[in-house]
Order: C-alpha cells, then structure tokens, then sequence
C-alpha cells in the first residue's frame, strides 16, 4: 500500500496543507508560480507550510527564474537546476500497468496549457513514455524555432536520450508494436537531428509533482 503523503500549498488558488495529491492538484493546475510540495507526515507539512516556502520550496524568490547555468547545447542537457525555468515544457506519462497501456503529454511549466497528448498507446512502459514525450517535446521546440527547457522526472528516460537508445526488456511482439514503432521513429530523429534545449531533472521532493503528472497516484 502506497505511504500516506501530505502536500503543502504556499501558493495556489486556496493554500494550505492537504492529504491527497488530487487536493493539490486542484489548487495548483492552472495557477502562476504556483509553489507546493510532498511530505511524509502531516506534522512535518503543517510545520513547513508555518514556514512559508522560502527555505522549502526552493530558493528563487520569484519562482520564476531560470537555472544559473550559462552552458548550453546537448552536454548541457543533462543537468539539474535548484529553480524551475517557468519558461519551459514539462512531461510527463500516464500508465496503468507497466507494462500496460501508455499515454503522455506535454505542458507548458508556467500555465499547465497542454500542448501536446498522445495515447493511450496499447502496451509500453513508463520509461518509454517518458523517453517518447521528451523526443517529442524536443520535435516540438525545434518545429516552435524554440530553445525552451523541457524537463521530465525521468532519470532513464533522460540516460535514454543521450544514447539516442533505449534499453528496455520489453519484447518487441505484436502488442508492443504499435510502441516499438514510435521509438524506432524517435531513435531516428535523434540520430538525424541537432538540438539546444535542457533537458532537465525535473526535481520532485523540492517542487512537487511535475505540472505535467497525471495524478495516478
């Protein structure tokens, strides 16, 4: 049975301190510069949400700053960053079951606007979502003329991207193809195209959920 988690509002439609991620959620999708985060007890959440969210959530006053790194082009990809890039695509994949059905989407970080959503694709697995919505999100950009962040909460999904391959157990077979194909394709174009957008580790304990969850909790 999964832990009980509490999650702090600091700042969202209604703040406060609330015992199911859907209760969140409401708050925060949607919303600016929203600031929340999971906790494991309702101690500790009522303690952090006294605190205010400076010290908690992160360190960018604003919250709307983007990572100090100035390095860019795909070695840079791989990076994390302690202040979210509101200025950016979030990713993030649905499942029920792994393997089992797959679906994913792209949101803009700031808004929670989708931008892109794929799916239900028959049979896959969370990785390979997360690997698909990235390759996608970078089609995306690169379509946009954009040199947005992209960030997933993924750490395979991102080892994935800088291989330009996956590595996964599951069986190519006439259920996976359908998912198979899409990563054949998504393969390809990383082997055939150039990028300059981060990816980034979407960091979950600081932050939260990604804007982009689909609240399968």
């Amino acid at each position: 049975m999964a832990k009980q988690k509490y999650y702090v509002v600091w700042e969202g439609k209604q703040p406060g301190v609330y015992d199911t991620w859907a209760a969140c959620k409401a708050q925060t999708d949607q919303y600016a510069g929203a600031k929340y985060k999971s906790y494991e007890s309702k101690a500790a959440a009522e303690a952090a949400y006294r605190a205010g969210w400076k010290g908690n959530w992160g360190s960018s006053a604003g919250g709307a700053s983007k990572s100090k790194s100035g390095s860019s082009g795909r070695s840079a990809g791989m990076e994390t960053s302690e202040e979210v890039d509101y200025d950016s695509i979030s990713v993030d994949v649905g499942t029920r079951g792994n393997p089992g059905p797959v679906e994913y989407k792209g949101v803009d970080t700031r808004t929670g606007e989708v931008l892109f959503s794929v799916g239900p694709i028959s049979k896959g697995t969370n990785n390979l979502g997360e690997f698909l919505a990235i390759v996608h999100a970078l089609a995306y950009l690169k379509k946009e003329g954009s040199n947005k962040t992209v960030y997933t909460d993924s750490v395979n999904a991102m080892k994935w991207l800088k291989q330009k391959k996956v590595a996964t157990t599951l069986p190519r077979d006439n259920s996976t193809e359908e998912i198979w194909l899409m990563i054949d394709r998504a393969e390809q174009w990383l082997r055939t195209n150039t990028y300059t957008n981060k990816v980034l580790k979407w960091q979950t304990k600081q932050w939260g959920e990604i804007k982009a969850d689909y609240g399968r909790k």
